[in-house]
């Protein structure tokens, strides 16, 4: 399906509120909540609905690396320098859960798609994967030889995939545990990583100023960009895989069509280096975020048909420009094949479907939210317990004082 360009992205508005570096920023499910992360140690989370005040989310002793939503909205993870991750409710009171995830930086925090398990990065060289219940510890991911900056699962659940600064992509097979490819192709530290939704490739950002996109089964580079003039910060792919969105030192957000393989727009709104984006799970918008301290959220604009974008194109392309068939076959299949279902089933049938799928959402997010209540409750009874030993040991101490 070719694009239907309409036209350039606008710039919606932006949120002040941050008092250093932006450094994360990540939109909620539904799009009526923006979350973003501070060298400030704060995290803000923003409400797209006009004259809705923020919330200032204070609770790391360093500052803030990286902010993520949960896939249903209900949880906000966030790893900072002070070496804990903590899983927040993103409401009005703002409570969370903490726990000391790594021996340094944590750089990178991120859900699986299923929302159960949350995989972390950090300057001490280690990936590791953490069950969101209880935050149970379940594995390390050791042969970076330097700080890892980004860490993701693949969309199914069953591939990792690190950057670092030892100039290596490393990928890994979750269940094994063994890394079963380095990408070595970057000629300096790698700042980013991410998935294609279609999980068949994956895009790199590094501070040699190249984006990198390479397929995962054949372990061969698609795609090379050089279209900014400094380290690229950050990226994030359009949820119809045709787009991908760069932040850079260079002060500026590129938007690189992947299907023709060339660079679409380039915007202008940070003062200072770009150092996060992402889109909107619906890909209609986009927010970024800079050193000047501003989060911006623009509208996308340039791809009218973003319903058939998501269900049909979910290729990557060669350097050449021309479609990557593997993909564009396993998705073209899984596509007819959900038409053909749909014209079998009545009107009725999809709405009792759309129904119970909306409910199941519903009580999952609920359960989030128990889990985190339990957590937190658990915190602070233990906190009551200490406090309460505390108490008896002064109690013991003063009997003993007057006795002797």
């Amino acid at each position: 399906m070719a694009a239907v360009c309409l036209e350039d992205p606008t710039l919606e508005r932006h949120f002040k509120g941050h008092r250093d570096a932006v450094t994360s920023v990540d939109f909620s499910l539904n799009k009526k909540q923006l979350a973003s992360g501070s060298m400030d140690s704060c995290l803000m989370i923003w409400s797209m609905k006009p004259q809705m005040r923020a919330y200032r989310f204070v609770g790391h002793k360093d500052a803030v690396m990286c902010v993520q939503f949960s896939p249903s909205g209900h949880l906000v993870a966030s790893g900072s320098r002070d070496k804990t991750v903590r899983l927040w409710i993103p409401s009005l009171k703002g409570e969370s859960t903490v726990f000391k995830a790594h021996t340094a930086t944590v750089r990178s925090v991120s859900f699986s798609s299923d929302g159960q398990s949350i995989v972390t990065a950090s300057d001490d060289k280690t990936v590791k994967v953490w069950t969101v219940h209880r935050q149970k510890f379940l594995f390390s991911l050791s042969q970076h030889i330097n700080w890892v900056r980004c860490a993701r699962f693949s969309p199914d659940g069953r591939l990792i995939v690190s950057s670092s600064d030892d100039k290596t992509v490393k990928l890994w097979d979750k269940t094994s545990r063994e890394c079963i490819h380095s990408f070595c192709e970057h000629a300096g530290f790698v700042n980013h990583v991410d998935f294609h939704p279609s999980g068949t490739c994956i895009a790199a950002a590094g501070t040699d100023s190249t984006v990198k996109l390479w397929d995962v089964r054949m372990n061969r580079l698609l795609q090379h960009y050089q279209v900014h003039s400094s380290v690229v910060n950050s990226l994030s792919f359009h949820p119809s895989g045709n787009y991908l969105v760069t932040a850079s030192n260079d002060s500026t957000l590129k938007i690189l069509d992947l299907l023709e393989g060339r660079l679409l727009y380039t915007l202008h709104g940070h003062q200072g280096p770009a150092t996060c984006v992402a889109f909107s799970r619906s890909g209609d918008l986009f927010a970024s975020g800079g050193s000047d301290e501003q989060v911006m959220v623009w509208k996308t604009n340039f791809d009218a048909d973003y319903g058939d974008a998501l269900k049909t194109q979910k290729s990557c392309s060669t350097v050449d420009g021309s479609h990557h068939t593997g993909s564009e076959m396993d998705t073209g299949i899984h596509h007819k094949k959900t038409k053909t279902q749909d014209s079998g089933r009545s009107h009725e049938q999809q709405e009792v479907e759309a129904s119970l799928a909306n409910t199941l959402e519903h009580i999952m997010g609920q359960l989030d939210v128990l889990t985190q209540t339990v957590s937190i409750l658990e915190q602070r009874l233990t906190l009551t317990e200490d406090k309460l030993k505390e108490c008896l040991e002064n109690q013991q101490k003063i009997i003993q004082n007057k006795t002797n």
